[in-house]
């Protein structure tokens, strides 16, 4: 099982950050097919061979996620799709 680990920081308000942290779920949902819920400022989020969350710290997000068999051979561009999305949301 591959994962995924980024840190990445920001320095929005929370109530903007929460925003932002659902924008980013709302296009894992489109492009990968996941599900998510919030737990407190954890977005939780599972689908077909990928399961992780979303962290909304002071300061910095982390996100957190095990790829499955078949998702493993993509870790590198996932991974980086993901990057991508974080520097547009979180500047």
């Amino acid at each position: 099982m591959a994962s995924i680990d980024i840190r990445h920081p920001h320095s929005l308000p929370p109530a903007h950050a929460r925003q932002r942290v659902q924008e980013v779920a709302e296009i894992l949902a489109q492009r990968f097919g996941v599900r998510s819920d919030w737990d407190g400022d954890i977005l939780e989020f599972n689908g077909a061979g990928v399961e992780g969350h979303l962290a909304l710290l002071p300061g910095e997000l982390h996100f957190s996620a095990q790829l499955g068999f078949l998702l493993a051979a993509m870790q590198g561009p996932i991974e980086k799709e993901v990057r991508r999305v974080l520097s547009e949301r979180f500047y």
